[in-house]
């Protein structure tokens, strides 16, 4: 579950759902669960909650992606995932915790997440009639005691205030104090804990991602895994992208998909060489997959999706990708 925004309404509607969930675990296989080629089992609960998020039969598990989130649900390890924009690193987390049933909340660690968020405020409420002043737990002291995984999206953006926040409980033991309130909270057993990011901490050195911070290196020697998720093989891309496109079947339009997805690799490679500054993410094809169903023009849709965004500088290599592609100009005066 994505949340954003106040937290105060959504913790105290969820704090007693979760108090219901019955902790039986039950052992999975790893490679009939996800797929993947491995002797490995991996704990999880055997009733669902609606806070688990639900399962797309489509998504396409990375191997070593897979077997560090599993790591950290299983050995409590805190996790990092790191890659470029569209690579699906939050989605991997939640596609992971859908399957093992294991409640799972996404905070989009944008400029208006606070620290008061994180640990909390005092709060004027009505009881028995009058106005009374009461701490109202934030998303730190709530999440640790609770059976849920707590994914923290777009982590290197994160404010320094409240990167020093998450740092007292990126230990395993680590207990969270709060000052004001005199308490020290210690995390539920199945608290678990990642984080995306698109940098490794060393913030914006690629121009793609402004706003990103650099990471206290003695913050980052606390994660305990740092798992890189690159773009899929084009045959894998190519099954997300049908999954994702109903009705975009037969011999031309897989052929058209084929070709969508060689571009979108010219522009990483281009973008991995220095020549251009953007490229193509999956989520960048299939939304060119769904502009062309709507304007029946690949050069058309191409160009609303992805061409009119690129520096004017490197149209030209853009352009030439598309004719390398698809055997046609870009037809740029046709906009």
């Amino acid at each position: 579950m994505f949340v954003s925004g106040k937290l105060t309404p959504f913790l105290s509607f969820i704090t007693p759902l979760l108090k219901d969930l019955r902790v039986v675990l039950v052992f999975l296989s790893v490679s009939k669960t996800f797929k993947i080629d491995t002797k490995l089992s991996v704990k999880g609960y055997k009733n669902k909650t609606e806070w688990v998020p639900e399962i797309d039969d489509s998504y396409v598990f990375d191997k070593k992606t897979t077997l560090s989130i599993l790591a950290g649900f299983e050995h409590n390890r805190r996790v990092m995932i790191q890659g470029f924009h569209g690579t699906g690193k939050s989605t991997h987390i939640e596609q992971i915790a859908a399957r093992l049933n294991w409640p799972c909340v996404r905070i989009n660690l944008d400029s208006h997440i606070s620290r008061i968020d994180l640990l909390g405020k005092d709060a004027i409420k009505l009881k028995d009639g009058k106005q009374i002043t009461e701490f109202q737990e934030g998303l730190l002291p709530w999440s640790i005691q609770n059976p849920v995984a707590l994914v923290f999206d777009e982590y290197d953006a994160g404010r320094p205030d409240v990167m020093f926040v998450i740092q007292r409980i990126l230990e395993v033991e680590g207990k969270l104090t709060l000052l004001d309130q005199n308490k020290v909270i210690s995390p539920h057993q199945s608290f678990r804990l990642f984080a995306t990011t698109n940098t490794v901490g060393l913030g914006d050195v690629t121009g793609l991602y402004h706003g990103t911070q650099q990471i206290n290196q003695g913050q980052m020697d606390r994660w305990h895994i740092l798992s890189t998720l690159n773009y899929l093989e084009p045959s894998q891309e190519l099954k997300v992208v049908i999954s994702k496109i109903s009705d975009f079947k037969g011999a031309k339009n897989l052929e058209l998909l084929k070709n969508m997805i060689k571009l979108a690799n010219l522009t990483r490679n281009g973008f991995a060489n220095g020549d251009i500054s953007t490229l193509m993410s999956p989520r960048t094809v299939i939304s060119w997959a769904q502009n062309f169903k709507i304007f029946k023009d690949i050069s058309e849709s191409f160009k609303l999706t992805f061409y009119n965004k690129s520096d004017d500088m490197e149209k030209p290599i853009i352009s030439e990708y598309f004719q390398r592609c698809f055997d046609i100009d870009i037809n740029e005066n046709k906009t």
